[in-house]
């Protein structure tokens, strides 16, 4: 349903094969966070579904619950190189939310279309009945995009047009 997924896009001046690298670095994830929660990572990048690593988080960033700090582990669900990559979140929150953020990416011309999509359709009953989603706007989704689009761009794995 639109209403339980976002999707933000932009065209990033860098080989899909740079992206993706940075999106399977657990401290790829932390570099690129626009919301302030991500505070630092633990784990090894990831190359298939089911792989995981933990991300210590900061909820004051967002000043809405009061959490303070916290770990989550990320289990990737969806894993095509250089194409696709999703995940979904356990933290201690029972039950498990169940909400997925991923990045689709496809060639273009002068680099790469990527897409960030975050999606609650999935999401267990009592949550949905809680109301708390969507908890990142697509505007954050956008600014993520704008700072995956620098830290790959200043590393040098930029396209030639």
């Amino acid at each position: 349903m639109p209403d339980e997924r976002l999707e933000v896009e932009r065209t990033i001046a860098a080989d899909p094969a740079a992206i993706f690298r940075l999106l399977c670095d657990p401290h790829g994830h932390v570099a690129i966070d626009s919301s302030g929660m991500l505070q630092d990572a633990t784990g090894q990048p990831v190359a298939a579904v089911g792989d995981s690593f933990v991300v210590h988080m900061d909820r004051e960033a967002l000043n809405d619950y009061p959490m303070g700090r916290y770990d989550v582990t990320v289990t990737i669900t969806e894993f095509v190189p250089e194409r696709e990559i999703a995940w979904t979140i356990l933290g201690q929150i029972r039950p498990p939310m169940g909400h997925i953020y991923g990045y689709k990416l496809r060639p273009v011309e002068g680099g790469t279309l990527v897409t960030s999509f975050y999606d609650w359709s999935s999401i267990d009953a009592t949550w949905k009945e809680a109301g708390v989603f969507p908890v990142i706007s697509d505007g954050a989704l956008r600014a993520t995009l704008g700072i995956l689009a620098r830290t790959v761009e200043k590393s040098g794995s930029t396209t030639s047009s």
